[in-house]
Formats: C-alpha cells, sequence, structure tokens
C-alpha cells in the first residue's frame, strides 16, 4: 500500500482529505504542509511559526509498542511550538480510539475543554463532532490555541476545496468556537497511564 492507502485504510472516511488535496497541499504548501514516511509510519502535518499541526498519524500495526509513535512526538517536541490535533471522542466499538488517547495522554497532550469543533464532512455530508488536544511547551493558553485551529482550517482544511470537492468547507465561526464558561468533560481524564503493548 502506498501512503495515501495506509492512512485511508485507518481512518475514517469523514475524517478524510481526498489524495488530490493532500497532493495538492504538499505541492503547492511545501514550506507548509509536510509528509514524514517510512514502511513503519506516516506522518502528515503543517508547520506554521508558532505551532505545528498533525494532520494525519498512523503507525504500522505490526510495529506498535517499539516507540515509533513517541521518537515521531519526540521530533517534533524539538521544534519548541505547540503541537495540536483532533481526535474524534472515544468509540468503544472502536478500540483504536482510546489507544489514540492514551498514547497522547502518555506523550503530554492536554483536552482544550473550551474549544468546540464541529465540521460536516464534505465525503458523508454528515456532522463530524472532533475534539482538540494540544501540547504546548509554553503553556499557551486554550484561547491561543483556538485562534491557531482556526488559521490551520482556514489554510489546510479548506484548501482550494470548491475545486477539490465541487463545494466549500464550512467558514471556521461555523466550525469552531471558543466559550471560557462553558468546559467539556476532560477527554483524558478516564484514559489510563500506562504503557500497553500494542499501542504506538
Amino acid at each position: 500500500m502506498n501512503w495515501y492507502e495506509k492512512l485511508n485504510d485507518y481512518f475514517p472516511v469523514e475524517e478524510m482529505k481526498s489524495k488530490q488535496h493532500m497532493e495538492l497541499l504538499l505541492a503547492e504548501k511545501g514550506d507548509v504542509y509536510f509528509k514524514d514516511e517510512s514502511p513503519k509510519h506516516v506522518l502528515m502535518y503543517a508547520e506554521f511559526d508558532t505551532f505545528l499541526f498533525i494532520d494525519y498519524l498512523w503507525v504500522s500495526s505490526n510495529t506498535r509498542g517499539q516507540g515509533i509513535g513517541h521518537k515521531l512526538m519526540e521530533k517534533l517536541k524539538e521544534k519548541n511550538k505547540a503541537i495540536i490535533l483532533e481526535v474524534e471522542p472515544i468509540n468503544y466499538d472502536d478500540t483504536d480510539t482510546e489507544k489514540r488517547l492514551k498514547f497522547y495522554s502518555r506523550e503530554g497532550f492536554r483536552h482544550a475543554r473550551s474549544i468546540g469543533y464541529n465540521r460536516k464532512s464534505l465525503a458523508t455530508d454528515e456532522e463530524t463532532p472532533m475534539e482538540i488536544l494540544y501540547w504546548s511547551p509554553n503553556d499557551d493558553s486554550e484561547e491561543v490555541i483556538y485562534s491557531q485551529m482556526k488559521k490551520m482550517y482556514e489554510d489546510i482544511h479548506t484548501y482550494k476545496d470548491k475545486e477539490i470537492y465541487g463545494k466549500k468547507y464550512q467558514p471556521s465561526d461555523e466550525v469552531l468556537y471558543y466559550n471560557e464558561d462553558n468546559k467539556a468533560d476532560n477527554l483524558l481524564a478516564g484514559v489510563q497511564k500506562k504503557r500497553e503493548p500494542d499501542e504506538m
């Protein structure tokens, strides 16, 4: 399988960009959007002046537990910028969702509880609520993370959307909101911190 097939096989259809979208980002925004791959992993991420956004991270199930995911996180953390990513809420019918949360919890990520995020998938036309996790070397506020997420959404997720999908994604103000007084339950509170052999 090529890198796109690996991602497409692992992530739900409503979370996947099209191959054309990702190839355009790599070709036309190559100073911002990057692919880091080996036979054992695929990492797609965007790097901005003050933060990084992990778009997709896949680690081969045959090599989980070998610390590949941890090494990739360490490499990104060395850039000394906030790291942001989206995760789906825990789905107990899909054990991978809980494993991902355990992995990011161990890596020191926090749940941005005051940021709401719900976008409609152009692939399925269904609303897809997601949660935001972040790691910050400078203890950035969730308000700062929110503004960075908006920039990423406008620069990466919606890049040439009309040209690629035939219709536009919703504007960022409809998809993302910040409310310091309305915090969601901490997504990471219930996940165990211990390392399990079948994780990244």
